[in-house]
């Protein structure tokens, strides 16, 4: 599931990389446009498995892009710390490449229900009745993971 890094110095093991992915706040999805158009967006996401949920609005340029090429490039950035003496940063990265879905039915749901355990886990009840009211007006995607590939300096 790994990708060719072109600088091996700083790639850090598959498990690493899905750690970083795993605690990542949000993470910035690459697609591009019919016209050749590259976008990058950031957005809140959660990730289980082999799967990474997101959720947008019901259309848009994510939702053109995606129905146009639903393969993309996600980025999380970890951890930072700029080293000013040393003309440095101490950091942590993963780059997934995959293709989109839309969820729906249950899946949807879980997609859901993944972000709500991520940023509101205190609020589990209060974010179902959430999601129950306002289920017509969001689109959950899931990235089915291809690749990953992962760099750190410590």
């Amino acid at each position: 599931m790994k990708r060719k890094i072109r600088r091996i110095d700083g790639a850090t093991p598959e498990s690493e990389a899905r750690k970083i992915l795993q605690n990542g706040e949000y993470g910035i999805l690459s697609t591009v446009s019919d016209d050749g158009q590259p976008y990058g967006v950031p957005l809140s996401f959660s990730y289980a498995g082999d799967v990474i949920y997101f959720h947008c609005a019901l259309e848009g340029q994510v939702v053109d892009n995606i129905n146009t090429n639903n393969r993309v490039s996600f980025c999380v950035v970890g951890k930072t710390e700029v080293l000013p003496d040393k003309f440095s940063t101490k950091y942590e990265s993963v780059i997934v490449h995959g293709m989109v879905t839309k969820a729906t039915g249950d899946e949807k749901q879980q997609g859901l229900l993944e972000l709500l355990k991520k940023y509101s886990p205190g609020y589990i009840k209060e974010g179902l009745q959430y999601i129950h009211r306002d289920d017509g007006k969001t689109r959950v995607y899931k990235i089915t993971i291809d690749s990953l590939s992962g760099k750190s300096r410590n």
